[in-house]
Order: C-alpha cells, then sequence, then structure tokens
C-alpha cells in the first residue's frame, strides 16, 4: 500500500493527502452479496434528531462480510480485493471450490489468485487462514478475532489493526489487543493469521470540510461556543470556558474512566487499555 501527497492547485488540495488505491483489483461490487443501505440522518421513528452531526453524505451499498469463516475445509481463491465504504480496510472476494462466493476482511499482503482455508485443526500457519485460537503458536500475529465462539469476528478488524497471543493457560488464550489491553479470551474462539490490510489509512489527511461531508459528517459545534442550557462548558464572558471539559451529560472527558465497575467482563481482563 502506499499513499500520495496531492499537488496544491486548489487551497484544499495543498494539504491533502489520499491512498493510491494500488491494491483495488475491482470497482464493481458482486450484485449477490451487496444490498441497499439507509440513512437515519440522526433522526429516530418519529423524525426527531437524537444524534447530532449526521447528514448527507455519498450514497453506499452495504457489502455482505463472512466474519464467522464456517466453511471448514474447503479451499477459496481470492478472486479480487476491493474497496468498502462501510470500513477502513479493503475487502477480498473469495471464490471456494464449490462455487460459492463469499466477502471477507482482506489482510495485508493478500493478492489475487491466493489460497486460503479455514478448520479447526491441522490448519497452516499462513496469512489468511482461519483457525481456532489454541491451535495458534505463541507469538502469532493475528486478526478478526471473537469473543464468544460461533458469534463471528469482533476484534482487530480496522485498518493496519492486529492483535498477539502471548499466553495460553487452561481453556483460555491471552491476547495483546490493538488498543493495548491484555485479556483472556476462549480458546475455542476462532481468529484470522495476519494483520488486516490498508494500514496507511491512518496517514491520510481530509485537507478539506467537503471530504467530512461526503462521508456524511456535519460540522461539529464546540461546546465553549454554546449558552449554558446547551451544553455544561457554554456561556461565559468571551473565551472563558466551562473548566473540566465534559459531554453534553455533564461527564468528564480526557481520561474519565466511563467503563462499568460491575461489568461481567472485567475478570477476563488482565491489562486495562493504555
Amino acid at each position: 500500500m502506499a499513499i500520495k501527497k496531492l499537488k496544491p492547485i486548489t487551497p484544499s488540495q495543498r494539504f491533502r493527502v489520499v491512498n493510491k488505491f494500488d491494491q483495488i483489483t475491482n470497482s464493481n461490487p458482486e450484485k449477490k452479496l451487496t444490498i441497499g443501505k439507509l440513512r437515519t440522518g440522526g433522526r429516530n421513528n418519529y423524525g426527531r434528531r437524537t444524534m447530532r452531526y449526521i447528514g448527507g453524505g455519498h450514497k453506499k451499498k452495504y457489502r455482505i462480510i463472512d466474519f464467522k469463516r464456517k466453511k471448514f475445509g474447503i479451499y477459496a481463491i481470492i478472486k479480487t480485493i476491493e474497496y468498502d465504504p462501510n470500513r477502513s480496510s479493503f475487502i477480498a472476494l473469495l471464490s471456494y471450490s464449490d462455487g460459492e462466493k463469499r466477502y471477507i476482511i482482506a489482510l495485508d499482503g493478500f493478492k489475487v489468485g491466493y489460497k486460503i482455508i479455514s478448520g479447526k485443526k491441522n490448519i497452516p500457519m499462513k496469512i489468511g487462514n482461519s483457525t481456532i485460537l489454541s491451535e495458534i503458536p505463541l507469538g502469532t500475529i493475528i486478526s478478526c478475532i471473537e469473543i464468544k465462539p460461533g458469534q463471528g469476528a469482533k476484534l482487530a478488524r480496522s485498518a493496519g489493526s492486529f492483535a498477539q497471543i502471548s499466553a495460553k493457560e487452561k481453556k483460555y488464550v491471552t491476547v495483546k489487543l490493538p488498543s493495548g489491553e491484555i485479556r483472556m479470551i476462549l480458546s475455542t474462539c476462532m481468529a484470522t493469521i495476519g494483520s488486516v490490510s490498508n494500514p496507511d489509512h491512518q496517514l491520510e489527511t481530509f485537507g478539506k470540510a467537503g471530504k467530512s461531508r461526503q462521508l456524511g459528517r456535519r460540522p461539529r459545534t464546540r461546546g465553549v461556543a454554546m449558552n449554558p442550557i446547551d451544553h455544561p462548558m457554554g456561556g461565559g464572558e468571551g473565551k472563558a470556558s466551562g473548566g473540566i471539559p465534559r459531554n453534553r451529560k455533564g461527564y468528564p472527558s480526557k481520561g474519565f474512566r466511563t467503563r462499568t465497575k460491575k461489568k461481567y467482563s472485567n475478570k477476563y481482563i488482565i491489562q486495562r487499555r493504555k
């Protein structure tokens, strides 16, 4: 993957850094694996706005992704690597030997014609292969990890992210997650070997307000610029702010911990994220 800095032929392009998309091989998605996607504009079923700063944006189609990788013991060939507007990573179209086609999250190093397989035992430790955590050696880079067996991948799915297996004990495997959190996960959960594609996503720069509007994000108003009735940090003379940074409901931000102290999964966390 690579990025390119645009020439400053307009003021908005002076700071624009875009993805080259040189890994993409196809621009038209598989028709049977796409469905229409509706927008809410931040409004609920009464038509009342419940989420601010949402609206507009380019029309999208949702690609149905196979997060479970339950087609065991059947080899699949990567047909195409495609852009997905619903996620930061790329997606890969698989063609199984029985004729079925499915989308999965593309991993770094995928190429057209590459063969992958998923299963619970005796699976080669190659990029893109998916198996249960107990079968994967210590220190292996993994992604698309399940939290509950059969639920489908939930962790390490965004562009460039990966986790690492650090220990195994009885029925649990200790995994270091992209956030820095060290956590125990059941050894019967599935994971995919390798890191997620498009690691240069974090280096992109919008360069103009119009890019945010294309993504469906409306301008965000600072709390300090509001009136006291609208935000805890509103009001004051001139630029005097509300003291401690806080959100609309009054909870402090910038390091304030909002995780529930009695959450059921606290016992599985060995070390919290930084």
